[in-house]
């Protein structure tokens, strides 16, 4: 009896295997590769989006969809080696989020379709010649408006009317970097606070850079948008916490981990909305058709939990505009 099952279930799999190449063969069978920055856990969120997504348009895991992950675990170096992974075994599309993400799947490659599942100004980055008009392997979509960053500051400085001093965590390898900080200057200007610009490389310029915020007597944080930091939540909101910085983040990741607000969009729905584009795509729309979308909804988050660790009262004005409070 025992000989029996496992001659059947020898042959079950056999003839599943063969099923699979039959059914790859046959254009059934959908390869689509994600590239991430940061881990399985912190990405979680995102990919359950979506997969349920794609199985809204008919692509289940396991079934007619292979998926395949990989994982930079917040040592960006990495990256392109992962996306010349996927590209060797050639994925039908690659879903991304993050600019420096996407510019590394983008070196890795010119003909297969690249989804950006959220961004930055991937115009300025190079890696799309419009927003209409994409022109190339690359479209999904954004995670910027065009106030996105003065919006950011006049919310921290509303939330911290004695703040003066900003000292700004920026990324000088990101290819969002210049201008971002063009645009920073621009909004403290018109704020009438001073500015500190904290350059950080890697997860070892973390220290220094709060003890020179401390040095500068910055009075509240500003987190730019980018890979590293984001791979980073915990250990850059402790060290918030820990110099009493009032910090404005782009992701409620932060604010969930402890950080004492955020001010973006939903990337989990951005995710799920990149399920469209790899639809469309293999259906047989080009990328260089597919219009790059923006965000029309972003949300505000507040720790008053954090706040009260920091000494922080929040105005009731700037509390009542949030879309979530965490007490």
């Amino acid at each position: 009896m025992t000989r029996k099952i496992i001659i059947c279930l020898l042959t079950t799999a056999l003839l599943s295997t063969v099923s699979l190449a039959e059914a790859q063969q046959t254009g059934k069978v959908h390869r689509i590769g994600v590239l991430s920055s940061s881990s399985p856990s912190l990405h979680a969120s995102r990919l359950d989006a979506l997969r349920h997504g794609l199985r809204e348009l008919g692509y289940v895991e396991g079934q007619n969809t292979i998926i395949e992950y990989r994982y930079a675990e917040g040592k960006l170096d990495r990256l392109p080696n992962l996306a010349g992974e996927l590209v060797r075994i050639k994925v039908d599309v690659i879903v991304t989020s993050g600019t420096r993400v996407t510019v590394a799947a983008k070196q890795a490659t010119s003909t297969i379709p690249i989804v950006v599942g959220g961004a930055g100004d991937l115009v300025r980055a190079g890696l799309v010649g419009s927003l209409v008009n994409p022109g190339g392997n690359v479209t999904g979509v954004s995670r910027l408006s065009p106030d996105f960053t003065g919006k950011r500051l006049r919310l921290l400085k509303e939330a911290n009317p004695k703040a003066i001093r900003v000292a700004a965590l920026l990324n000088p390898d990101n290819p969002g970097y210049e201008p971002t900080l063009k645009e920073i200057e621009i909004s403290v200007r018109a704020l009438g606070i001073m500015f500190q610009s904290l350059a950080v490389r890697s997860p070892n310029d973390f220290e220094g850079a709060f003890e020179a915020a401390a040095k500068g007597r910055a009075d509240a944080l500003f987190v730019m948008a980018d890979a590293l930091f984001n791979s980073h939540p915990t250990r850059i909101v402790e060290l918030a916490a820990k110099n009493r910085l009032a910090a404005m983040y782009d992701r409620d990741d932060f604010v969930e981990a402890g950080g004492l607000m955020s001010y973006g969009v939903n990337l989990a729905d951005l995710y799920r909305r990149s399920a469209y584009y790899v639809d469309k795509i293999l259906k047989g729309t080009k990328p260089a058709d597919l219009p790059v979308e923006q965000p029309t909804k972003f949300e505000f988050v507040i720790n008053l939990k954090t706040a009260k660790q920091i000494g922080l009262t929040i105005p009731p004005n700037v509390l009542a505009r949030a879309d979530k409070v965490i007490k």
